[in-house]
């Protein structure tokens, strides 16, 4: 049966790992579009506090504290959602965590622990949802990673939980089909996005780490999953990057081993001295509300390729999008990282604590620095 997908102000969105980064961009936005939501997260002071900063938008959020490592707390999330608003539409599983270091330095502990979060998390909230969501209906939506094609080193075990994502939402999606279910099934694959993902990660590295650019802004990750919400789609890379390396991956696996040998360690280490290693999101939440941690290079603010990508009437665009991202990323010279500061960026997408003190060094960014569009693809 063709799911059938209502507009997302007339929908009931279950959203995990809402209290930061893609998942709070995802809130907001979604409040924003008139959709009632029931917010998942450990934290339950910043859960609080996203509920009511919605409410005065005029939006119902129902915060329901939860770890997504916990299958019952995935079966209270649906129950408490049914109970409150009548059922459920969207399901969306963003509640994810990383470890940076080789992985024969990363304790086993932490190697579990963090696919508990990452792929243990996306089960057990996809079947709550088809349990509570067959009759009806919906959308779940569940997020990969560029990594879920393309392993990259120095987060192994991130790339291995994201690869088992991918397996498992492929898998789910062809059961429901040929149960005749009428649900929609997704996969997001982000590319690296200015969250607080660095922050929350645990560091086994001798610096602190940092992601590679490209950087891409959390709302362009958001609006491709609200996106998804309302139109039936398979799986949807966020930036034409994503789509380049995973494309790259498939047709020269080889060459893209050597790529990444040369320069995914190096890229991966920042300047800075590492941070107090037992801060970090592996076990318990951290306090933080923000979208952002104040990537100090160049974020683009859209994607030429998903924004083609999400319109079925422009596929030959994405994939020029896609090929043209690939050709600059070659193409493109390296810059040296941590030169630029988070100025820019509104109060509420600053880093927080000693991170915003490491930042204010510099208060100028160069123009060559300032935050824009993905660049322009130019078609083969």
């Amino acid at each position: 049966m063709k799911p059938q997908l209502k507009r997302l102000r007339d929908q009931v969105v279950v959203l995990t790992g809402a209290t930061s980064g893609i998942g709070l961009a995802t809130a907001r936005r979604a409040a924003d579009r008139g959709a009632r939501l029931v917010l998942a997260a450990r934290n339950e002071d910043a859960l609080r506090q996203l509920a009511f900063e919605l409410s005065r938008k005029g939006c119902e959020a129902l915060p329901v504290v939860a770890d997504v490592g916990i299958e019952e707390d995935m079966r209270r999330v649906a129950t408490e959602a049914v109970n409150r608003f009548g059922g459920i539409d969207t399901w969306i599983n963003n509640a994810g965590v990383s470890i940076f270091g080789r992985l024969e330095e990363v304790a086993m502990e932490d190697h579990r622990q963090l696919f508990q979060t990452n792929f243990w998390g996306v089960v057990h909230g996809s079947l709550a949802a088809v349990e509570h969501m067959r009759q009806q209906g919906g959308a779940i939506i569940n997020l990969g990673s560029e990594v879920s094609d393309r392993a990259v080193p120095l987060q192994g075990m991130y790339s291995a939980s994201k690869h088992a994502v991918k397996g498992f939402t492929d898998a789910l999606r062809m059961e429901v089909e040929e149960a005749g279910l009428p649900l929609s099934v997704t996969l997001i694959k982000p590319a690296a996005i200015d969250t607080m993902f660095v922050a929350h990660a645990k560091n086994y590295l001798e610096v602190e780490p940092q992601l590679p650019p490209p950087i891409y802004a959390p709302e362009v990750a958001a609006d491709a999953i609200l996106h998804a919400a309302e139109f039936p789609t398979r799986d949807l890379f966020v930036g034409g990057a994503a789509k380049a390396i995973s494309s790259a991956a498939h047709f020269a696996p080889r060459m893209m081993d050597r790529i990444m040998e040369r320069m995914m360690f190096s890229q991966q280490k920042s300047s800075m001295p590492p941070r107090d290693r037992s801060v970090h999101s592996l076990y318990k939440p951290r306090a933080d509300l923000q979208e952002r941690q104040g990537y100090p290079g160049v974020v683009f603010r859209n994607s030429v390729y998903t924004s083609a990508a999400t319109r079925p009437k422009t596929t030959l665009t994405a994939a020029a999008a896609g090929l043209g991202v690939l050709a600059w990323l070659m193409m493109r010279e390296r810059r040296p990282a941590n030169r630029a500061p988070v100025a820019h960026l509104p109060a509420d997408q600053r880093p927080a604590g000693a991170l915003v003190a490491e930042y204010r060094a510099t208060e100028h960014r160069p123009p060559d620095m300032r935050p824009g569009p993905e660049p322009t693809p130019v078609a083969p």
